[in-house]
């Protein structure tokens, strides 16, 4: 009898070690101020304004031997935007633009991710985007800049991202011209993991 249930125990412990490792789960830094969301948007097609949301969270998962099963889940506080303007960024919060009284978070939830070819830390993550309470598929390019241990005993995981969006695609009813109707969406991803 406890010669069968060492060998079980043994059988057993094989099958676990043999289990594919799951992806890490970390937590976007936003405390640490080593994460953004900037938006550049041509201004009548005279000049590029930029700006950003201040508050944001989320998370992601990732397993740098298998990034394509990554996933990541943002929620931002629309009423956050800030473009160093303090009326323009009443403005932006108006039925014009972001209409955040009635929509005070956007989210972008991943449905998939696509791993270039001759790079795994490059990759294209398709998700759904709502914003204006309107949700869209968008693909956000991205490139792992680096992971590994921090001074805090903590492990992080980083990445750029970039993508555009069309502002009649999200109900935003403000017309500048057509040199401004697409905005460019600049991240950066620190998270630390849990």
């Amino acid at each position: 009898m406890l010669k069968k249930s060492l060998l079980a125990l043994a059988v057993s412990s094989i099958g676990v070690v043999a289990l594919p490792a799951l992806a890490d789960t970390y937590a976007i830094d936003t405390k640490g101020a080593h994460a953004s969301i900037n938006f550049a948007i041509k201004h009548l097609g005279y000049s590029v304004l930029t700006g950003r949301f201040d508050k944001f969270d989320g998370e992601f998962t990732y397993d740098p031997a298998k990034p394509e099963a990554s996933t990541i889940t943002v929620t931002i506080d629309t009423t956050s935007v800030n473009s160093n303007h303090a009326e323009r960024d009443k403005h932006l919060r108006s039925g014009d633009f972001l209409n955040v009284e009635k929509f005070p978070t956007a989210t972008f939830v991943s449905k998939s991710v696509k791993v270039d070819a001759g790079d795994k830390d490059e990759f294209d993550i398709i998700g759904d985007l709502t914003l204006n309470g309107v949700t869209k598929s968008v693909t956000i390019e991205v490139e792992k800049v680096g992971e590994g241990k921090d001074p805090w005993g903590g492990y992080r995981a980083g990445f750029s991202g970039e993508t555009e969006i069309k502002l009649k695609d999200f109900n935003v009813k403000m017309d500048l011209g057509p040199a401004s109707q697409t905005v460019k969406l600049q991240l950066e991803v620190e998270g630390v993991k849990k």
